[in-house]
C-alpha cells in the first residue's frame, strides 16, 4: 500500500557521520511504521530504503554532503510493514563549534505528484542501467540529463518540486 504525506507534515532525522539514525520525530515514527524508538536509533537509516531506489541517488547525496552542501532529492521509502511513500528531502551536514561536520540533518516533506512521476522515470533507468551496465552508466544517464536542461541536480529537484514537471525530464 501506498502512504501519502499531508501538506503539514514534516518527517525529521539526524545520523551520524555514518548514516546511522540519533533523532528522528513522530512523523519518522509513524510512516516508518515504528512504536518504538529503540526500533531504529543507532540503526543505519537505509532501513527505510525502497528497493525502486537506484544506488546512483543515495553515491549523489553522499558527495553532495560530504562535500558541506546541503541535498535535495525526491526518495521513496519503505515502512516497516512494507509500504511505500514518496517524500521531497532536504539532506544538510551538522557542524560542530569547529566547523566540523558532526553528521547530517534531514527534513521530508509531501512530494509534488510531477516530481514523483518525474522522478520515477529517471530511477528506473538508472535501476536498469545499474543493472545492465554499472552504477557510472546511471550517473552517466543523470549527468546528461541535467547537461541538456541546464540545471544541477538540486535545481532540478527543486524546480520540480515547485513547479511540477518542466520540459519533460525522461
Amino acid at each position: 500500500m501506498e502512504l501519502f504525506l499531508q501538506d503539514d507534515t514534516l518527517i525529521t532525522s539526524k545520523t551520524d557521520m555514518r548514516g546511522k539514525i540519533t533523532y528522528a520525530n513522530e512523523d519518522f515514527c509513524y510512516f516508518g511504521g515504528f512504536k518504538e524508538q529503540k526500533e531504529f536509533i543507532n540503526k543505519p537509516h537505509n532501513l527505510i530504503r525502497y528497493e525502486s531506489m537506484p544506488r546512483v541517488a543515495f553515491k549523489l547525496l553522499w558527495d553532495t554532503i560530504g562535500s558541506g552542501e546541503e541535498f535535495f532529492a525526491f526518495v521513496c521509502n519503505r515502512s516497516m510493514k512494507g509500504d511505500t511513500y514518496w517524500v521531497f528531502a532536504n539532506v544538510t551536514p551538522s557542524y560542530d563549534t569547529h566547523g566540523k561536520i558532526v553528521g547530517y540533518y534531514s527534513v521530508r516533506r509531501r512530494a509534488s505528484k510531477a516530481g514523483v512521476e518525474a522522478l520515477s522515470t529517471i530511477y528506473k533507468k538508472c535501476l536498469e542501467l545499474e543493472s545492465s551496465q554499472g552504477m557510472q552508466a546511471a550517473q552517466d544517464y543523470i549527468t546528461e540529463i541535467l547537461k541538456s536542461h541546464k540545471q544541477t541536480w538540486n535545481e532540478l529537484m527543486i524546480s520540480l518540486q515547485a513547479q511540477g514537471e518542466i520540459g519533460g525530464y525522461r
